[in-house]
């Protein structure tokens, strides 16, 4: 979105807005609430759910856009082709219905943008996962906002990112695209990425509203039974703070079904939570086919009129990817059974954005972009530091660092080890696109780990042997990986997924898992290097959490990498040779079984394991744990004694590196609330500070949390602060604990009003002593 609009601008845009809704047709209104989707050809793949089925007999532009049309869907994000190419393309669209519609309206162009804009040549970032495990919202911000000066240059208007969808079940294929399974960490990144975007002047998405990653059993589109607690406390509230305090321009909707009614048809989430409650004024936009699907998929509408009149009386603008169902509506105003307000309500709501967006300027002129570099330097020294801070350390008993590993023999094995695709999650160009279109090349620049080793170890003695597929179950080539281990002086073995689409991979979207074990013959072949006693470093290139308990107990030191884009290679090897001290936290729990399915740390003391179950659901590893090369140590915690209920509450620690390297230390704070009128998670992150440390250099670093963070939905379904004791804790991880005080809240119950803040303000003050 553009800065925010003035008053002057505003009222100009309105009285713009109303004259074309006064003159238009019927026709030329549904026209704005359709995009189109062109190039697609359904012999080359399917890219979202049901295309093959859903994508109509593709017209010419010409024929389809007579009437003036809202969004251009992926005009670079689906097939490869020169930017500049592509730009004069969308350019002589935009010009062409500026001259031959009636009413002269652009389109406003979308694209995927989640890993970096989804589009040939351009650059790659690390996956979401890996946004969550910096713990660095700052730099995210910084990516989005490079994100969408690209997309802006291009001509784009739209992207559809972040995904705001907090982890609950590790076997969802998408889990890759989430960033945390706290709601805390997802909303202050994820708003980050939004800010960063629309700085640009590039409309945010925000996906998926409400609930989509709660599926039963991890299977992609599969129904969700949350009750309205957990949907109001925890799924929610990333994309109130996106809205209220990023002010993202555009929502859409989840495919899931919550208790039976599809979300794409719930009035209840689309216009009384989302613009009743919160405020939000842009558009609400329809996920791939969403709409249709209320009759395919959800047997909630009879038909595509049906379902067209049940998603946009609920709240949706726009239908997306094309016009499926939105043109029935037609019909349905002759025959009264919509009225026409509501088309014209989200009219209005498009008309807005395009006016803000400059499109409905008299002197707007679409201009092609000249020479453009979309993987520029700057971009890939951006992608560079997000993946060095991404890379987590999950074990290590002293094998690293490797240092310059001059004359050692390293033997590099596995699936991933010299594998592009394994950098990347499913919505990158890569993997999303270029599957399709076996005669392209990937058109950036992103050597594999066996590349960035030679470069990062010249002079070890590297060696290499695949092993075994991701997935294959070949076992032809485990043994000689294994001979090749024994006979070296230490092994790094590279395992994880292959990100891809609706099957075609271990991760991503509709590439759910039956198990948490690693795919393929990896358990095999990695049991077969750690049997030789040769010291092993395992790297873990994956797009969810893998159960494998049994590495982390036997592997000299394991790495954990989360699809980390063009440069993640370079930075894990750094990583493995000490040229970049590792800072990245679990954005999510690691489990030990898949029994522990699905499984949050935010859950009640009922949650935890206990003698009326065999059971035990706890982690491997828990929520923001993570090593590093140097050490840091905790002292002076101070935090308020008492504190009226709905204020805030203020605390500090000094955190020190006492080792003898630079680091960067993740400090976490987190609430217990000891008695509540409903049961409470026994922890719950509420501040977090990524704080940079020479060796000896400590800091002081004061967190204010505000008291929503401490609220939560009562018995009466108000959203409420209680008095009572509250446990302030500072930790390492949410299992590791430093120290702990308690503060009473005092007063009466307080009565949230959604104008209390929402962020925790942090401040840090370098060379501190407690």
């Amino acid at each position: 979105m553009p800065a925010r609009v003035e008053q002057p601008a505003r009222e100009a845009h309105e009285r713009r807005v109303e004259e074309l809704v006064a003159d238009m047709s019927l026709g030329e209104k549904l026209a704005q609430l359709v995009g189109v989707w062109l190039n697609v050809n359904r012999d080359e793949g399917v890219v979202a759910p049901l295309q093959d089925s859903m994508q109509g007999e593709e017209v010419a532009f010409e024929a389809f856009a007579r009437d003036g049309v809202g969004h251009i869907t992926r005009h670079y994000g689906t097939r490869p082709v020169e930017p500049e190419q592509a730009g004069a393309t969308l350019a002589a669209r935009q010009r062409w219905l500026r001259e031959h519609t009636r009413l002269g309206i652009p389109a406003i162009a979308h694209e995927e943008c989640l890993t970096g804009l989804a589009a040939w040549r351009a650059t790659t970032y690390p996956a979401p996962l890996a946004w969550g495990a910096s713990f660095d919202a700052g730099l995210v911000e910084e990516m989005g906002r490079r994100i969408g000066t690209g997309m802006r240059a291009l001509g784009v208007h739209q992207g559809l990112a972040p995904v705001l969808d907090v982890i609950r079940d590790q076997r969802w294929g998408r889990v890759e695209e989430c960033i945390s399974e706290d709601p805390y960490e997802v909303a202050t990144i994820a708003a980050a990425y939004v800010r960063g975007l629309q700085s640009a002047g590039v409309i945010a998405t925000l996906k998926h509203f409400v609930g989509y990653s709660g599926s039963r059993a991890g299977r992609n589109l599969a129904p969700v039974h949350a009750g309205a607690r957990e949907v109001a406390d925890t799924l929610l509230f990333p994309f109130e703070v996106a809205v209220r305090d990023a002010r993202a321009g555009s929502v859409m909707n989840s495919y899931a079904e919550i208790d039976g009614i599809p979300i794409a048809a719930d009035e209840h989430y689309l216009t009384r939570v989302l613009r009743d409650e919160w405020g939000f004024e842009g558009t609400v936009v329809a996920d791939y086919f969403a709409v249709a699907f209320l009759h395919t998929l959800h047997a909630v509408a009879s038909g595509a009129e049906d379902a067209a009149v049940q998603a946009l009386s609920a709240g949706i603008d726009v239908e997306l990817p094309t016009g499926v169902a939105y043109f029935e509506l037609r019909q349905a105003v002759a025959a009264g059974r919509i009225d026409e307000a509501l088309i014209d309500r989200a009219l209005r709501r498009v008309l807005r954005q395009k006016a803000e967006l400059g499109l409905l300027d008299d002197d707007y002129e679409p201009v092609p972009p000249g020479p453009i570099d979309l993987d520029d330097a700057e971009s890939r020294d951006l992608a560079r530091r997000l993946a060095e801070e991404s890379v987590v350390l999950l074990t290590n008993d002293g094998t690293l660092p490797l240092g310059d590993a001059a004359g050692r023999r390293i033997a590099l094995l596995g699936p991933n080890a010299d594998s592009v695709a394994a950098l990347f999650g499913c919505y990158s160009f890569v993997n999303h696109v270029l599957p399709h279109f076996p005669e392209a090349e990937a058109g950036i620049a992103a050597p594999t780990l066996l590349e960035a080793l030679r470069e990062e170890l010249p002079g070890a003695i590297l060696r290499t042997e695949r092993g075994t597929g991701v997935d294959d179950g070949d076992r032809s080539g485990i043994a000689a990986a294994a001979r090749l281990a024994a006979g070296s002086d230490v092994a790094v073995l590279v395992l994880g997924d292959r990100s891809g689409l609706f099957g075609r991979g271990t991760s991503g979207e509709g590439c759910d898992a039956e198990t948490l074990d690693l795919p393929g013959a990896q358990r095999e072949l990695a049991d077969a290097v750690l049997a030789t006693g040769t010291p092993t470093v395992v790297v873990l290139m994956t797009g969810r959490a893998y159960a494998v308990p049994a590495l982390l107990g036997s592997a000299a030191a394991v790495v954990q990498a989360y699809f980390p884009g063009e440069e993640g290679a370079g930075a894990i090897a750094r990583v493995l040779s000490g040229a970049v001290n590792p800072s990245g936290r679990l954005p999510m729990s690691m489990p030990r079984t898949t029994a522990g399915q699905p499984y949050s740390y935010l859950h009640p003391r009922l949650g935890g394991a206990g003698s009326v179950s065999n059971l035990d659901p706890a982690p491997a590893l828990s929520f923001g744990h993570g090593l590093s090369y140097t050490r840091f140590s905790y002292a002076g915690l101070t935090a308020d004694e008492t504190v009226p209920a709905g204020e805030p509450i203020r605390c500090s620690v000094v955190v020190r590196n006492d080792g003898d390297r630079a680091g960067a230390e993740v400090v976490q704070v987190y609430a217990s609330d000891r008695v509540a009128s409903v049961t409470r998670p026994l922890a719950q992150l509420v501040g977090y500070a990524r704080v940079e440390l020479a060796p000896g250099e400590s800091a002081r670093v004061a967190f204010e949390v505000p008291a929503r963070l401490l609220a939560f939905t009562g018995r009466d379904g108000r959203r409420v602060v209680e008095p009572g004791e509250v446990g302030l804790s500072v930790r390492r991880s949410v299992a590791d604990v430093v120290d702990e005080t308690t503060v009473l809240l005092t007063g009466p119950v307080h009565a949230c009003t959604g104008a209390e803040p929402r962020l925790t303000g942090v401040t840090v003050d370098q060379g501190t002593r407690p």
